[in-house]
């Protein structure tokens, strides 16, 4: 099984506390199977497998519960039976309407510990205090970082998917990757993979946004959404998804680009990096970067001729920055741009991410901005080189090197 060693450091930090435990990301990316590594571990540190009650709502067993009345049937039976603690384990509870008043009835009974999953917004950490009245500590999750993706593809028994001569055995596997993404559902099928992707991305659109929101103008959204995966990595703001439709002869308002933009997030299509002003030390309000959950998306929403390699390297370290813990910033300097700007434990770190460092022009341009700050944090640049083109207290390392060792 892939260990999943962040989440389970998380997690581990937080058992048998009086807490709800919340696992939150987007559909199909691991939350299932974390809580069978978490039930793993209560079993390991001596809790009765019987004291351990585990339902998932999407299974047949109980995908008929959708009320709170219907799943206290099953809950206060189980709990009225253990004299001993017992573990509930809900899996996509926004599956139950008026989930929270299950769970906060439940978190009230004594010798109780409660674990949920879910993928909309209703369990997004900044939406939390409004549902849940109990103490609780949220978890993202996120689909497989790379080390993980060679894990499952070694327990899988499989071959890069991906074949070129010219690349070691490692690189293909990066090149797979870079292609399909990180969900597991995707990294464990053969054939398909795109067909996949598209079943699950549409989904999320229709079920996890149109419906809740009530979109009417689906094809008006999915033009937003397209215009905004092609830029992936490029500054957007609702002003200038506004520009492009009515360019296009469509009308929309710039609050309502707005709204969509955070359902895109809402449902972990998305995720949003801030600009920061290095020189005024402020938020740059207006003009965010987007980046996709899983890059599989990318292609399965993308014809080839949109797609940029630059811009799925630069998706793929903020990424893996942001399971690191960092907060993530995109960073300005008078003209010049600092791809991010990392910070965690009174660290920080400055990244620039580039695709080849294959001539001295692409050095400078990369280099320039970092060399323009004039504090001691350190400074790197990311390509997919390896020669090392380290100089002027820069440190350059190989993508694939970072990803494997995370060596920052």
């Amino acid at each position: 099984m892939v260990e999943r060693k962040i989440y389970m450091e998380k997690i581990n930090s937080f058992l048998n506390q009086d807490l709800i435990k919340i696992i939150t990301g987007i559909r199909r990316c691991g939350k299932s199977y974390f809580f069978k590594l978490i039930i793993e571990e209560l079993q390991k540190q001596g809790v009765d497998p019987e004291n351990i009650l585990l339902i998932d709502l999407e299974l047949p067993n109980y995908n008929h519960i959708k009320s709170c009345n219907q799943l206290d049937e099953i809950v206060l039976d189980y709990v009225t039976k253990h004299e001993d603690k017992v573990y509930l384990f809900f899996d996509e509870i926004q599956n139950v309407k008026n989930w929270e008043l299950c769970i906060n009835s439940y978190y009230k009974l004594p010798n109780v510990e409660i674990f949920i999953t879910g993928s909309n917004s209703k369990l997004l950490s900044k939406e939390l205090a409004t549902y849940i009245t109990g103490r609780y500590v949220s978890i993202e999750m996120f689909p497989f970082s790379f080390n993980e993706f060679l894990d499952y593809k070694k327990e899988l028994d499989e071959k890069p998917l991906i074949e070129n001569e010219l690349n070691s055995e490692l690189e293909n596997y990066f090149e797979e990757y870079m292609t399909y993404g990180g969900l597991p559902v995707t990294i464990a099928a053969r054939n398909h993979k795109e067909i996949i992707l598209n079943d699950l991305y549409s989904s999320i659109i229709l079920n996890d946004i149109v419906e809740r929101h009530e979109i009417r103008n689906i094809g008006l959204f999915d033009r937003i959404i397209k215009f905004v995966i092609e830029n992936i990595g490029n500054l957007i703001s609702a002003n200038s998804v506004y520009k492009y439709l009515k360019h296009e002869n469509l009308d929309i308002s710039k609050p309502t680009i707005y709204n969509y933009l955070n359902y895109l997030e809402d449902a972990y299509i998305l995720s949003k990096a801030t600009r920061e002003d290095l020189v005024g030390k402020k938020e740059i309000i207006g003009s965010e970067k987007y980046y996709l959950i899983d890059l599989g998306f990318y292609k399965s929403q993308l014809e080839e001729k949109q797609q940029n390699t630059g811009h799925i390297l630069e998706n793929i370290i903020y990424l893996e920055l942001i399971r690191q813990g960092y907060k993530v910033t995109v960073g300005k300097i008078g003209d010049s741009e600092i791809d991010f700007i990392c910070k965690k434990d009174g660290r920080k770190i400055y990244i620039q991410v580039a695709y080849l460092l294959n001539n001295e022009k692409t050095i400078e341009r990369e280099l320039n901005p970092l060399l323009k700050i004039d504090d001691n944090y350190p400074k790197y640049i990311l390509s997919m080189d390896k020669i090392s083109q380290s100089r002027e207290g820069i440190e350059h390392i190989n993508i694939i090197n970072f990803l494997r060792n995370q060596n920052i």
